[in-house]
């Protein structure tokens, strides 16, 4: 398909914009993940990547029918030119992007993280990751981020793509990472899977002066009992739940884990060395496949043999339902963190 073939069929994009007056609803798709009062950033990735695609003629942003689902509408309505609405069709869109980043452009592709990962799996490694190209698969509701089953239900998706060469794989915590994490990937020179937390994003490391680092692991807060290894918005839960501890006289470090590969197996073995620590890994994927088990075999194959739990997802098709009752349930929750490590203590 040659530019202006292209630059015809590119999606002119006009925002809905709810009645005066009118309430807007929350359903299970968009639910906060966090408790009521922590402050939040409005749709971090698309403002970020607006920000960058300012000095960067490069990046352009397409999605599967998901702008407004994946805040890459933010993008489309500072550029949309450089938008390309791909309809329900994630093996194309992939095809396409993999085509934009051998002219030299950058692209940012969307979609849910369940449609990536299973429909365009052979089309990810074929067009992209074996040809080492710059693109960013940037996917929302991953994990038990939505309440509508199976179906959106994303619990595997680091296993699925942690055996593809060539592809480095972010799970950022918050609104902070998901800024300094969306420019990061922006300059690394091969393709990416980021998951992605989207709409009204909970602003959590902020506080604690973090610097998102591509491939690095981060101590967010030390403690002497209990060493959690975390990623994705489990950081968030492990810190409010390492602060219920406290008062009960567990004292609790947290190491970020953002980037799941390349797994920065140094940090991570020199932390859970120290001190006798219960390592205990907390990630919203399934126990299968995910950062527990990537975890769990870096201290093996060091000879780092520590006393290890697992908090994460069962390997199973989880339920539909409410989010904070799904997370009660699988055992995500502060609450149910909590009550976790008391009985491993």
């Amino acid at each position: 398909m040659t530019q202006p073939e292209l630059s015809r069929r590119r999606s002119k994009y006009t925002p809905r914009v709810a009645p005066e007056g009118a309430k807007l609803a929350t359903s299970a798709m968009i639910a906060s993940l966090d408790s009521e009062g922590r402050e939040t950033r409005a749709a971090p990735f698309g403002h970020a990547l607006v920000d960058l695609a300012k000095d960067r003629p490069d990046i352009v942003g397409l999605t599967a029918d998901l702008s407004k689902y994946t805040d890459l509408h933010v993008f489309a309505k500072a550029y949309p030119d450089r938008f390309y609405q791909m309809g329900m069709a994630e093996a194309v869109m992939i095809s396409a992007a993999a085509g934009l980043a051998r002219e030299g452009f950058t692209p940012f592709a969307t979609t849910y993280a369940v449609f990536a990962s299973r429909r365009a799996y052979d089309f990810i490694i074929m067009a992209i990751a074996e040809e080492n190209l710059p693109v960013k698969i940037v996917c929302a509701l991953p994990g038990l981020t939505t309440g509508y089953g199976p179906s959106h239900q994303a619990t595997e998706d680091l296993a699925i793509m942690r055996g593809m060469p060539n592809l480095t794989i972010i799970d950022p915590c918050c609104a902070t990472e998901i800024d300094q994490a969306t420019r990061a990937i922006a300059d690394h020179p091969g393709p990416v899977y980021m998951r992605l937390l989207r709409g009204q994003v909970p602003d959590v490391l902020g506080e604690y002066g973090y610097k998102f680092q591509l491939g690095k692991a981060q101590m967010v807060r030390d403690g002497k009992d209990v060493l959690f290894v975390s990623s994705g918005f489990m950081t968030m839960r492990v810190l409010d739940a390492a602060k219920a501890l406290q008062a009960d006289g567990v004292d609790c470090g947290v190491l970020h884990v953002p980037t799941i590969k390349p797994l920065d197996t140094a940090t991570i073995v020199a932390e859970a060395a120290k001190g006798g620590r219960l390592v205990v890994t907390a990630e919203n994927h399934s126990v299968t496949g995910g950062l527990g088990e990537a975890v769990a075999a870096a201290l093996m194959r060091a000879g780092a043999y520590v006393p290890f739990r697992q908090i994460g997802l069962p390997d199973a098709f989880l339920d539909a339902g409410a989010l904070p009752t799904l997370h009660d349930q699988y055992g995500i929750s502060v609450a149910a963190v909590t009550a976790s490590v008391k009985g491993w203590l």
